[in-house]
């Protein structure tokens, strides 16, 4: 079963597409990290790092349950054989049956929040020949600077993701901060990419910050101001990163791709 965790009456579960070494030395993805940092880090998440020294990294999404009610799913992981991350991530992958294994239909969301537009995050969005939404029933939440960003994100976008969710109905476009409840609020996180955005859950005295990529790997837990080499503006994912995590600190966070038990951990 996947890994799940409640906060009063809503249930929050993990859900792993897949897992496999990153494509880059992890040296050269966070190029200013020292052998210290390296060291706490894998301390901190010893299956980040394998035997040779390679970065293994999960790519998950995670659903948002209260009670039997509809679903909030955050990201759409790596997708199926041909999906976008085909490239360089280990696709297929599983995120049909680790729904299926939370009880989850593909009809019970009723939205997906994407945090930003990486092919490792929009994998199951958008499937098929031609390319219809993989959630029928849901909207689809994007920034509106992630929209405006999608050509030079990557040219494929706009006609594969974004025109077939406008077809459906099912985009929805939103400009900086908005609750979706009560207890789902999305926040502004840029710098990752121009309209990365994160999702704030608060239950009571419990909080939960769904990332998306505001960090990467347990080196930036290490050290919150380590640039990723593959920020499309380091200084604005700096200045993000710190200042959500020193905003919403004390908290619990819910990472895409950290090892399992760094998965959901509380932020230091």
């Amino acid at each position: 079963m996947p890994l799940s965790r409640t906060f009063g009456s809503i249930t929050v579960t993990a859900l792993t597409d897949g897992e496999g070494g990153f494509f880059q030395p992890r040296d050269e993805a966070f190029p200013h990290a020292t052998a210290a940092q390296w060291a706490e880090a894998d301390r901190r998440d010893p299956t980040s790092v394998t035997s040779d020294g390679q970065w293994w990294l999960p790519f998950r999404s995670f659903a948002i349950r209260s009670g039997d009610g509809p679903v909030t799913l955050v990201d759409a992981g790596i997708g199926p054989a041909g999906a976008p991350a085909a490239s360089w991530a280990p696709v297929p992958g599983r995120l049909p049956a680790e729904l299926t294994a939370a009880g989850i239909d593909p009809a019970d969301v009723d939205t997906v929040v994407l945090t930003h537009l990486h092919s490792d995050h929009i994998g199951w969005a958008v499937t098929g020949t031609p390319g219809r939404p993989y959630f029928p029933n849901a909207s689809y939440l994007l920034q509106r600077a992630e929209v405006d960003a999608a050509r030079a994100l990557n040219p494929g976008l706009p006609a594969g993701l974004i025109a077939p969710l406008r077809a459906a109905g099912q985009l929805r476009v939103v400009d900086g901060e908005a609750d979706l409840t009560p207890a789902v609020r999305l926040l502004s996180t840029p710098g990752h990419t121009p309209g990365h955005q994160s999702v704030l859950l608060t239950v009571a005295d419990e909080r939960l910050l769904l990332t998306g990529d505001l960090l990467v790997h347990a080196v930036q837990l290490v050290d919150p101001t380590l640039a990723y080499a593959h920020e499309e503006d380091p200084d604005e994912a700096r200045a993000s990163r710190l200042t959500t995590l020193h905003t919403h600190s004390p908290t619990l966070l819910a990472t895409p791709h950290l090892g399992p038990v760094l998965s959901i951990m509380e932020a230091r």
